[in-house]
């Protein structure tokens, strides 16, 4: 009988490894997406404001980061700026710059769109009944925005999952490096070892986000329903 390739999955500690490189990857990413929500609401609140120069700013922003690649971006600041500035930059700590950067941009879209999305109508029905500006945004508009944004903020961490893969190529130990590391050092004792870690990879990718993904149409179908 042919000697599977799935016993590599079981040799040493290749499975705690992968799983170790597994967390990695969701560290980063829980990490870039909480800080790109924050940060991502005040670029969104920020890009609504009636400055031509704020406007500019901020839209030269959005281009700059949708049109650079992630792994471009990567590379400039783990390679580029690192280096230039003498900076001590670990590739963990890099990857979370780059990804709250583009984090970032997509978020503050997301709440751009929200809030344009606000009837006038709820904002002048706000002051209409005594409410001051701050009070209209925490008790009519806040909570409006909230339900619309959960759902895209959940789908943003699912791409944001799929995406730090990248982060391979700089060095950092996440999932897929640990996959090489595995491949290469039983390259000639189970040649088709690549088939059964890729393929457990895909699995470890797959229930991590599916999950995630159901949770978010989860949300937004309630509160379209609502």
């Amino acid at each position: 009988m042919q000697d599977l390739g799935i016993r590599v999955l079981f040799m040493g500690n290749n499975f705690a490894r992968l799983l170790y490189g597994l967390w990695i990857t969701i560290r980063i990413s829980l990490i870039a997406v909480a800080l790109s929500i924050v940060f991502g609401v005040l670029l969104g609140m920020l890009m609504t404001v009636k400055n031509p120069v704020t406007k500019t700013l901020t839209k030269i922003y959005l281009e700059i980061v949708r049109i650079m690649p992630q792994l471009v971006l990567l590379f400039l600041v783990f390679f580029g700026l690192a280096r230039s500035f003498q900076l001590n930059l670990s590739g963990e700590l890099s990857a979370v710059i780059v990804f709250t950067i583009w984090g970032t941009a997509e978020m503050g879209d997301l709440v751009r769109g929200a809030l344009i999305s606000i009837p006038k109508h709820q904002y002048e029905s706000g002051a209409a009944v005594g409410l001051t500006p701050k009070q209209v945004y925490r008790y009519v508009i806040i909570p409006q925005i909230v339900t619309r944004l959960i759902p895209l903020a959940i789908n943003l961490t699912t791409r944001m999952i799929k995406t730090t893969s990248l982060v391979a190529l700089i060095g950092v130990v996440e999932v897929l490096k640990v996959a090489q590391q595995i491949v290469e050092a039983n390259r000639y004792t189970v040649p088709d070892a690549a088939l059964w870690i890729y393929g457990e990879i895909f699995f470890l990718y797959f229930f991590t986000c599916w999950p995630i993904s159901l949770a978010a149409k989860h949300l937004e179908k309630k509160w379209k329903t609502a």
